[in-house]
């Protein structure tokens, strides 16, 4: 079927229609030519700019700024810009604030169609934006080309569902002459915190749910990624979305993120980030501030130390592959990676020694070169940390293959250990890179207990034969997003609704049919239409 056009929206037909992007098809030359072409083509651009965009405008910092550099190779500059202040913090929300009322008054259709409009947009750029991120985070071909496709999903998906969960919803009632009615309302202004690993989809996904709930957006992007927040904030704008309900302040987390968080005209914050961060937004948003006239909500993600169990009658050819590409793609800096492998000890062996070959074969690279399967890590103060965890890692646990730090660039060999203890650092923190640990344990008991020994729940996995080993899998892992016999990682909206829970989140699902009504408030409507008397003159 054709896609819906914008406009179309509104009809009970194209409500429901959803599809998700399909992904470039790398074994096409035409498809790999146009892809590379997009990359050199940004590569022999000027230098890229950000900095504050309110109410439309696009504003200069006061709050200094930094260069964006590659971090496959420092030494390329792909652009500079300007931070914002907590001044302009101020100024931002205020006009968000202002604008919040006739922005909750406009119609959900017309709302829901400036995000396919923006769908569009970001379709027309794909390649581009794309290459952008290559260049920006680091990301290989396909990751990149993969949260493209997740970003147009966010649009196309929430534009639609906000037309079946929010519409006016008819309550039955059993008395005659009373109608009842639920409906769903924005909050007023939305705090939009993103992270710098998923710069696109992550940022286009809360702030679209935001903005077509009825909620003005202020967006604070990542300190690392900023060229991509001010492509997709310029988008967005072009596509229709006023300059007031949706604007964007790059700046540094301490001062405008704190600040946004404590403001009391700011009732939503939609975050995703490292737990450290989202325990202080929770924090800070459980206190009442002097100005603050409602409660504020936080709708949070903060990661995982993500298991996979191998059994021991897996087809270890799939275990392997999915374990290499769950622990190692995007050099491990998703939060559903995979970090600790579970195989059952009959099976342990065999896996190990797959697992060797397979790792070693990654090949470690610059993410423009098609060939590569690891790209850097983000800058070079995450590539110091995970050295300091390998070196301590290295006194607690065997070392099989990788453990490497190097440059030019911010480069992280993909590690694994084995002979991990369990009460280590290396099994219990999230690292966030490419360091995987290896577990044995003597039964599937002892794997689940094991799997589940973690105060995270964001994603976990089984590679198994037996019927009865996944059932209990599917009832006892615990964890927001289980996967059985595939991957962890590259949750697709509409499909694996994504988020978890205990230390890894508050249990909602983004790219799910309940997520939006994270976004607002209920409110239920009572009408006695059995009218009495005469109305005055």
């Amino acid at each position: 079927p054709l896609r819906p056009i914008p406009g179309a929206l509104s009809t009970a037909a194209n409500a429901g229609l959803f599809w998700n992007e399909p992904t470039r098809d790398f074994r096409a030359a035409a498809q790999r030519q146009h892809f590379a072409e997009a990359i050199g083509k940004l590569a022999s651009a000027r230098p890229g700019t950000y900095g504050p965009v309110i109410s439309g405008a696009p504003t200069r910092g006061v709050g200094g700024g930094a260069a964006v550099t590659d971090p496959a190779d420092p030494k390329r500059v792909l652009g500079s810009g300007t931070w914002a202040d907590v001044a302009q913090t101020d100024e931002a929300i205020a006009v968000a604030s202002k604008a919040a009322a006739a922005w909750a008054r406009t119609p959900v259709s017309d709302r829901a169609d400036l995000l396919l409009k923006l769908a569009s947009r970001l379709r027309a750029e794909r390649d581009a934006l794309s290459a952008l991120l290559i260049a920006e985070v680091g990301k290989p071909w396909r990751d990149a080309d993969a949260e493209v496709c997740e970003a147009i999903d966010f649009c196309e998906y929430y534009a639609r569902q906000a037309l079946l969960t929010l519409a006016p919803q008819q309550l039955q009632s059993e008395i005659p002459g009373e109608i009842n009615t639920l409906q769903f309302i924005g909050r007023g202004v939305a705090g939009v915190i993103a992270p710098w690993n998923f710069p696109l989809a992550i940022l286009c996904g809360m702030t679209v749910a935001a903005l077509v709930t009825g909620n003005t957006v202020v967006a604070k992007p990542a300190e690392q990624a900023p060229l991509v927040a001010a492509r997709f904030i310029q988008l967005a704008h072009a596509a229709g979305i006023p300059g007031a309900v949706l604007q964007l302040l790059p700046g540094q987390g301490e001062l405008v993120g704190a600040r946004l968080v404590r403001h009391p005209e700011v009732l939503t914050l939609a975050f995703t980030g490292s737990r450290a961060v989202g325990l202080d937004i929770l924090a800070a948003a459980g206190r009442v501030v002097p100005g603050q006239h409602a409660l504020k909500r936080v709708v949070c993600e903060m990661g995982g130390k993500n298991p996979i169990i191998v059994d021991d009658d897996a087809d270890l050819d799939e275990a392997v592959l999915g374990v290499v590409r769950s622990a190692f793609g995007f050099a491990g800096q998703k939060c559903s990676a995979c970090s600790r492998v579970i195989v059952i000890d009959r099976r342990h062996d065999a896996f190990v020694t797959r697992l060797i070959e397979a790792t070693a074969a990654l090949h470690v690279g610059h993410p423009s070169d098609p060939r590569t399967d690891v790209g850097p890590v983000i800058d070079a103060e995450s590539a110091t940390r995970l050295a300091a965890a390998i070196a301590k890692a290295r006194k607690e646990a065997r070392l099989l293959v990788g453990g490497e730090v190097y440059g030019p660039g911010n480069f992280v060999q993909p590690t694994v250990f084995v002979d991990v203890d369990p009460n280590s650092d290396l099994a219990r923190n999230e690292l966030f890179g490419p360091v995987l640990a290896v577990f044995r344990a003597p039964d599937f008991d002892a794997a689940i207990h094991l799997a589940n020994d973690t105060e995270y729940a964001l994603t976990a996995g089984l590679y198994s034969r037996s019927p009865a080993h996944i059932e209990r899998a599917s009832h006892e892992l615990r964890a927001g997003n289980v996967y059985l016999n595939r991957p962890i990682t590259g949750a697709i909206v509409g499909r694996h609704p994504f988020g978890g829970f205990a230390m890894s989140g508050g249990g909602t699902k983004a790219g799910g049919p309940d997520y939006l009504r994270s976004f607002t408030d209920p409110r239920a409507l009572c009408e006695n239409t059995q009218r009495r008397g005469f109305a005055p003159e």
